[in-house]
C-alpha cells in the first residue's frame, strides 16, 4: 500500500530526515514512481525509538499525529553540562556534588504539570523562517521563544551517580534536552542527555515498530 502509517524504530546516528529519504527511495523503487513520505515529529540523530512516518495520502493527517503526547526514556549525566544539551556538544564539568535519591525525587516532582520551557537553540524550530540550529552555526544572535508544555509523569528507572535514567510522559512540543538541563540546574549540579529513546507516541508503541533494516528488505 502507498498510503500507510509506518512505525519505525529509528537507530542512532541518522537524522529523521535521513530515515524519510531512505523510506522514500525504497517506496519509489517498490511502486515504480515517486511516493510522498513525511515524518510526524523529529528525533535527534543521537536519539533512538519511535518515529511515525506517513506515506501517500496519509501525509495529509500529519497534524493529527504531531499533537499526540509522547513517552521517552532518557539517560542523564549529572555534574556536567553540554553546549547542545546532548553528547554532540562541548562538555564542561560543573561540580562534584552528589545529590541523593530523595533530593532527585523531590526535584523531579517540581516539574510535574504545566511548565515553561525555552527550547534549545540547536533545534529545528524556525525563527523568522530559518532553522534555529543553522542560525547558531552562522553565529547569528537570537532569542528562543518560551513555550508552555505539560509533564504528566517522571519516574526514576536507575540512579547511580553520575548516571540518572528517567521515564517521562510529556505533551507534544516538549524538549527532553531542555528538561534534562533544567533538572540539572535545579539540582545545582548540571546535567545533559547522554541517550534518549522515544517509546510511545499517543497509543502507538515502539514495540510495534520495525527497524529500518527490516523495513527496507
Amino acid at each position: 500500500m502507498e498510503d500507510e502509517v509506518i512505525l519505525m524504530d529509528k537507530p542512532a546516528g541518522i537524522s529523521s530526515f535521513g530515515v524519510v529519504a531512505k523510506v522514500r527511495g525504497f517506496l519509489r523503487n517498490k511502486f515504480g514512481h515517486k511516493v510522498k513520505v513525511g515524518h510526524t515529529g523529529t528525533l535527534d540523530p543521537f536519539a533512538t525509538g519511535l518515529l511515525i512516518l506517513l506515506s501517500g495520502k496519509m501525509t495529509k493527517k500529519s497534524n493529527e499525529f504531531l499533537k499526540l503526547d509522547k513517552e521517552y526514556v532518557a539517560e542523564l549525566k549529572l555534574g556536567f553540562k553540554s553546549s547542545t544539551g546532548d553528547p554532540e556538544g562541548e562538555i564542561e564539568k560543573v561540580n562534584d556534588r552528589i545529590p541523593d535519591a530523595e533530593e532527585i525525587d523531590r526535584i523531579l516532582h517540581t516539574f510535574i504539570g504545566e511548565i515553561e520551557q525555552t527550547p534549545p537553540k540547536y533545534s529545528a524550530i524556525k525563527i523568522n523562517g530559518q532553522r534555529a540550529y543553522k542560525m547558531v552555526r552562522k553565529g547569528v544572535d537570537f532569542e528562543m521563544p518560551v513555550r508552555k508544555v505539560k509533564i504528566y509523569n517522571i519516574d526514576v528507572l536507575e540512579y547511580e551517580y553520575p548516571r540518572l535514567v528517567i521515564r517521562c510522559q510529556v505533551s507534544s512540543g516538549t524538549y527532553i534536552r531542555t528538561l534534562a538541563e533544567d533538572i540539572g540546574m535545579k539540582l545545582g549540579v548540571g546535567a545533559y542527555l547522554t541517550a534518549l529513546r522515544r517509546t510511545r507516541i499517543g497509543e502507538y508503541s515502539v514495540e510495534k515498530a520495525k527497524t529500518l533494516d527490516d523495513y527496507l528488505i
